[in-house]
């Protein structure tokens, strides 16, 4: 059971895998609540897909109506899918994140095991109503027969002595960078101009805010240094865009910060790149965008919290600033705009490090371990 049906992270993840589950062992039927990109993916990988208006927890619904609403749905979820799972026969039950809430109830229903995969850090992410309700939630989570935590980051909100196993994310893919001088023209940028990308939703914590400053001081000012957002924001976050593209023209950025939407030829962004940019303020549990860039051969500068520390190791893979630093990212920036001998054997490192340590197979490999482990215990 996935919460969303985007072309993101962790839809990805889902998509690596049930459609790279060994079929003598393994008949994945994926539950999504909507119909998207991730549902047409999944049916051209030949893997079942069930449509639900699931029981997900969002920011908005952390008051009293919005529990109220969460309830109605989780009691329709275990009627429903709880009815399905048993009629199918589901020996287990996999919430592929964590703000699936039914996942439990279904999987007592069909008297299956349940798994969560934990790609969330709750600390600072909604604000006095999160916090209160995170004690709550972690109960729920620890409820599951196994939890599964895709960084070191993610499992220590649990405390010492957790039962989590961290399995990191894996690469579907390793983009190969469109030739730069194509992309470049594509996007309509300078041949010569430093161009940082960051990849990802538009949010109030993926750090774009961050970037858009960046390309303000002098560092990168002086330079004319051009910053590519290539991702748009939640659907009922689209504030958070109104709010970038304000600050662009508070600081009077004008092109030099481009707002490119969605992009589904990532090849493209990554060719037209000089560097990628990962400056989260709040820890970021494993940012997908930050393994593809590293595997296509880019230098990464990330912010020093949360999983970007276990993908990059600085001034080895990439490197490794202050979180929210404005200054400290663009100091960093710089330095490789000013030295691509340096960048490149970064980028080089990294494809290296990054195809090694996070291949799909291992994943895979990692999660059915567990599902063989779980079902020689039922």
């Amino acid at each position: 059971m996935h919460s969303s049906a985007g072309n993101y992270g962790a839809d990805l993840q889902l998509l690596t895998l049930a459609a790279g589950l060994d079929p003598e062992r393994y008949n994945p039927l994926v539950v999504l609540p909507e119909r998207g990109s991730l549902a047409s993916a999944l049916d051209d990988a030949a893997v079942e897909t069930v449509l639900a208006p699931l029981a997900v927890l969002r920011r908005a619904e952390l008051g009293p109506l919005g529990i109220g609403r969460i309830a109605r749905k989780m009691r329709a979820d275990r009627r429903r899918l709880g009815a399905l799972a048993r009629d199918r026969g589901v020996a287990l039950v996999h919430s592929n994140t964590s703000v699936v809430l039914s996942g439990d109830a279904i999987a007592r229903a069909a008297g299956a095991a349940h798994v969560v995969h934990v790609r969330e850090i709750y600390a600072g992410a909604g604000g006095a109503r999160a916090a209160w309700a995170w004690p709550l939630l972690r109960r729920r989570l620890e409820r599951a027969d196994a939890l599964v935590c895709v960084s070191r980051a993610v499992a220590e909100q649990f405390g010492p002595g957790t039962r989590a196993r961290v399995v990191n994310d894996g690469l579907r893919r390793a983009p190969t960078p469109a030739p730069r001088a194509e992309a470049r023209a594509a996007l309509g940028l300078e041949p010569d101009r430093f161009v940082v990308a960051l990849l990802g939703r538009i949010s109030d914590w993926k750090g774009q805010d961050v970037l858009a400053r960046a390309l303000a001081e002098p560092a990168l000012a002086e330079i004319g240094a051009i910053g590519l957002c290539a991702g748009d924001p939640y659907p009922g976050n689209e504030s958070a865009l109104r709010e970038l593209e304000a600050l662009r023209d508070e600081l009077g950025l004008g092109k030099r910060l481009r707002l490119l939407g969605f992009r589904s030829d990532v090849e493209v962004v990554l060719g037209a790149a000089d560097a990628i940019a990962v400056p989260s303020t709040r820890p970021d549990p494993l940012p997908n965008s930050a393994l593809e860039a590293a595997a296509a051969g880019l230098p990464v500068v990330g912010a020093a919290h949360g999983g970007i520390v276990e993908i990059v190791r600085d001034g080895v893979t990439g490197r490794l600033v202050e979180p929210g630093s404005a200054a400290a990212l663009a100091s960093a920036l710089r330095a490789l705009a000013d030295d691509h001998d340096a960048a490149h054997r970064l980028g080089v490192a990294g494809a290296t490090d990054a195809r090694e340590r996070f291949s799909a197979s291992r994943m895979l490999d990692e999660v059915q371990r567990l599902y063989d482990e779980l079902l020689r215990q039922a």
